[in-house]
């Protein structure tokens, strides 16, 4: 029983508000982050139990395997860029995608299936957010296969990526999509205050706030934004320290001096003009960004094609790394998900030779993830995927810049920190203690804001 409270949890906690970018959210548009539906848009209804999910099953043909994934404009065309590379290899080879609307179709089937115990609904595969998969593998172990056995170079992929997918020392996915976290700025705005690009690269916090207040006074734009109603800030500026908002299992807020520092910068940043803390997703994407408010943009690199909408302002940005505490560069993620392959799979050697030659850095990787790029804007998680042709190009939006390229180099630096599946209910409560430490939001004690939250979030792990 308690498994299924956790599950429904878990499920409410996704239709709260717009989830962190995960793997569809990279489509060429100003839609909501991906573990939300379109990977993360709209989020679904009801507790996972309460939903029939029905994937589609298996297929008797000996070479087709099915998969579920979402996002059309984005996972899907992954999926048939790897299809088309692994054709090459086996020509009957077939891959049945069956696009669900968002990522909690996947989560409510496996846990209907487990809680009927009977997996033969799943596919063969399913594509599943990072941020949720150790919770299922602990409390559904009976619903996955170890893919230890596939002939994967595992240090091929970035450290980071790696750890959601890899549980008590077992491979049970393969990284599809790249969450490395960008800092995307207008470098024609930060010429108007006598600034470039390495001005704002590897800086302090309080030197970027410095410049924040500059560039607000002097063009009226802000030099951040955030979709305060699901705010990736806080973990974002942590793991950029290599730093956890958790510690062995519990929150790890209160009396943690560099977690007071980093909520500070963003209070200061909203109360200086220097950060806008925008209500919704919709506000933050379509008047912030697209509506041009903004000289800076950070975020999960699916950010790039809402960025891009902005037709006039090509060659007038470059991409850097995150600023810290101490001015060393900082590397983070946001979002991501990874391909699984399910108990119900009795094709496990082909499942795991598609996965291995397509998405795992084998002959196909670079052709799988040069097509992923250019027909869905997803960018590899295989190091030496990204070292093709079609990544060293230069981007003419982004002044001839190899953003492709650098994105995949930045990914092998972002550290590994300790998740925790209550991950977005934390990010709830912290966004709300930002908000009334805000002179906007009252000015309330940041410290005492900070223990109300870790005292919310205690709470709701024990339920």
């Amino acid at each position: 029983m308690k498994k299924k409270v956790l599950a429904t949890i878990l499920v409410l906690a996704m239709t709260a508000g717009v989830l962190s970018a995960c793997g569809g959210a990279t489509a060429p548009a100003a839609d909501a982050p991906a573990a939300e539906e379109t990977a993360e848009a709209p989020a679904e209804e009801a507790p996972a139990e309460e939903e029939s999910t029905d994937l589609g099953g298996t297929s008797e043909d000996p070479n087709t395997l099915t998969v579920a994934a979402w996002d059309a404009n984005f996972n899907i065309p992954a999926l048939q860029a790897a299809e088309a590379a692994y054709q090459a290899k086996n020509p009957d080879f077939k891959l049945e995608i069956n696009t669900v609307s968002g990522s909690s179709d996947v989560e409510n089937a496996v846990t209907n299936a487990a809680s009927a115990g009977d997996y033969s609904t799943l596919p063969d595969i399913v594509l599943f957010q990072d941020h949720y998969i150790q919770q299922y593998v602990t409390n559904y172990p009976d619903a996955w296969q170890d893919l230890s056995g596939a002939t994967i170079d595992w240090n091929d992929f970035g450290a980071e990526k790696l750890s959601y997918s890899t549980i008590e020392g077992k491979h049970y996915g393969v990284p599809v999509d790249n969450g490395t976290a960008i800092f995307a700025y207008r470098t024609d705005i930060l010429e108007q205050c006598g600034y470039t690009i390495d001005d704002v690269t590897g800086i302090t916090w309080d030197r970027w706030l410095e410049i924040g207040r500059e560039v607000k006074e002097k063009t009226g734009k802000y030099l951040l934004s955030m979709d305060h109603s699901g705010d990736d800030l806080p973990y974002m500026f942590m793991q950029a320290e290599g730093l956890s908002q958790w510690k062995n299992g519990d929150p790890d807020l209160v009396g943690n001096e560099t977690y007071q520092k980093i909520l500070q910068v963003i209070v200061d940043g909203a109360d200086d003009g220097v950060i806008l803390l925008c209500n919704s997703w919709s506000e933050y994407t379509d008047e912030s960004i697209v509506g041009d408010q903004v000289a800076g943009v950070m975020n999960g690199n699916w950010i790039i094609p809402t960025i891009k909408q902005v037709a006039e302002n090509s060659g007038k940005w470059a991409l850097t790394t995150i600023p810290t505490l101490s001015g060393k560069e900082g590397y983070a993620a946001n979002g991501g998900s990874s391909l699984y392959v399910t108990s119900n799979c009795s094709k496990l050697d082909l499942a795991q030779e598609f996965l291995a030659y397509t998405f795992g850095g084998g002959e196909g990787s670079m052709d799988t993830y040069d097509n992923a790029l250019k027909n869905g804007g997803v960018i590899t998680c295989c190091i030496s995927a990204g070292k093709s042709s079609v990544y060293q190009e230069p981007d003419a939006y982004f002044n001839g810049q190899a953003i492709y390229a650098d994105i995949v180099a930045m990914g092998a630096n972002v550290p590994v920190v300790e998740q925790n599946d209550f991950h977005y209910n934390l990010r709830t409560a912290v966004g709300t203690a930002i908000t009334n430490a805000t002179k906007a939001g009252g000015g309330a004690d940041l410290a005492a804001e900070i223990q109300a939250a870790q005292d919310d979030i205690v709470r709701q792990m024990n339920l």
